[in-house]
């Protein structure tokens, strides 16, 4: 699941910090990009575990309505949404249930949200025209919560404001993983039942070696990596560059040199994204041709041996 777009970002922010800080312990700042990333993990199994959180509440609001159906002799609410069978498959899926319980909180700890974002549920055209449809299948359950949690969970204030309050990491990293919660949904399987396989942490080793060695690189080569921008730019006013645009180019000098199947152009761009987030407005631009220049001269010098287009 943690991907490199995310190690990326991860890395902007940790290096960031460690030049902030006085201590500059590459060993305890290593550990904290390696727990970081943990983190964002731990927000994407809490947040498949919110659909689950939302049904429970469902059922009670279901009971309640059952009751006073009986009660008035009145017709039976429908059980469709509290028994939605894609919930239910998430609600039993061991991987799941297996990182919740070596949790020390969950969403029964948060009655009032749970409370308020299923009547944003109910109170949803969504959830109306799902209620309505004629069509009954487990394609048609796990379609509605896509939509819902595209719709309600995606961009959520109150959710928001919750997150952060529990964890400092995760305002930062959930629209990477609401991508990774909706890959997710999408891919349920009503045939696997409760063994379906959520998304590993990371995809593989290299991928977790490549937060380390890229974290590393930027920092131990830091010197070499300045001068290299400081060769470039003697076309561009390096003086006034902020602060964060440097530490931008050095991480994507370090990819450039440290990572031989990532191609250049790659690499720009996706620095190039990343001042766009976290830099000033004109840091896009200036990257960009800062990098390509850097990135032409360390080719023609033999210290990068990589391809890049000829300009046209």
């Amino acid at each position: 699941m943690i991907n490199r777009e995310l190690i990326r970002i991860k890395v902007v922010q940790l290096t960031y910090a460690y030049y902030q800080n006085g201590s500059k312990n590459i060993e305890s700042a290593e550990k904290e990009l390696i727990f970081s990333l943990s983190k964002a993990y731990d927000l994407y199994n809490y947040l498949l575990a919110l659909i689950v959180g939302i049904t429970q509440e469902s059922r009670r609001h279901l009971e309640v309505a059952q009751s006073r159906a009986k009660r008035e002799g009145t017709a039976m609410p429908s059980q469709r949404f509290a028994y939605n069978r894609f919930a239910l498959q998430l609600e039993e899926n061991h991987m799941l249930n297996d990182f919740m319980e070596s949790q020390k909180k969950s969403w029964s700890d948060e009655p009032e949200f749970l409370k308020n974002i299923f009547t944003q549920i109910s109170e949803s055209q969504i959830y109306k025209d799902y209620m309505a449809s004629p069509e009954d299948s487990y394609a048609a359950d796990r379609e509605l919560w896509r939509k819902l949690y595209r719709t309600l969970i995606e961009n959520n204030a109150e959710l928001d404001a919750l997150l952060e309050e529990q964890s400092l990491y995760w305002n930062d990293d959930k629209e990477i993983v609401d991508t990774f919660v909706l890959k997710t949904i999408k891919r349920f399987d009503e045939k696997n039942k409760a063994s379906q396989k959520l998304l590993p942490e990371y995809d593989s080793e290299e991928d977790k070696d490549y937060a380390r060695k890229l974290f590393r690189a930027t920092i131990m080569n830091a010197d070499e990596y300045q001068h290299y921008m400081s060769e470039a730019s003697r076309n561009w006013d390096f003086s006034r560059l902020a602060y964060m645009d440097i530490v931008i180019m050095q991480i994507a000098i370090a990819e450039m040199m440290t990572f031989p199947s990532i191609p250049v152009n790659v690499t720009i761009n996706e620095y190039v994204e990343l001042a766009k987030l976290y830099s000033t407005p004109r840091s896009a631009g200036y990257i960009n041709g800062m990098l390509d220049a850097i990135a032409r001269h360390l080719i023609e010098t033999g210290h990068l041996l990589k391809h890049m287009e000829e300009k046209r």
